[in-house]
């Protein structure tokens, strides 16, 4: 599956205030997390593990994972979210390293992570099954792959994508 949209520019465009709460969208992407992890946390025990975070825009999920005691690393092509997410670790002295790319050509060795989670990401990618492959290069044998994506329909991208991106602004 190629072409679905993703505007990179609405996640550049509120870097600068992405852990602010001010921006609807990005608050609702926040609070989504705590039920996120709960439901991932009854699938395996963070403590000390390798974690990607595949599309972590400002660093919200990564920054939840590293309090759970992983070693995260996030990737994202939105550069000024990078950098938000960045700052906000360093102000936050949490040790995450993030990268600016895209989940179809990840800039890390094969087998070098014991999970990688990917929220609300599989639904813009441009290459899914590439995506996939890519996530099963860079998981350790035995490893973990935790997505939340929406249901890939219509209905669906209106009720979420459209309504997050175009309305809530």
């Amino acid at each position: 599956m190629t072409g679905r949209r993703n505007n990179l520019k609405i996640y550049n465009d509120v870097a600068a205030n992405w852990w602010s709460d001010e921006i609807r969208w990005v608050r609702t992407l926040k609070n989504l997390v705590p039920g996120r992890l709960k439901w991932f946390d009854k699938l395996t025990d963070w403590q000390g593990k390798s974690v990607l975070d595949l599309g972590c825009a400002g660093g919200f999920m990564a920054e939840a994972l590293a309090h759970k005691g992983a070693r995260v690393s996030g990737i994202d092509p939105a550069q000024d979210a990078i950098q938000a997410a960045k700052h906000h670790a360093k102000t936050s002295n949490l040790d995450i390293t993030y990268d600016v790319g895209v989940g179809e050509h990840m800039p890390y060795s094969d087998d070098t992570f014991n999970i990688v989670v990917c929220v609300d990401v599989l639904e813009h990618v441009r290459d899914l099954s590439q995506v996939l492959a890519e996530v099963a290069r860079v998981l350790k044998p035995g490893g973990l792959f935790l997505y939340d994506t929406i249901n890939r329909n219509p209905i669906a991208r209106l009720a979420t994508i459209t309504v997050a991106e175009d309305i809530l602004r």
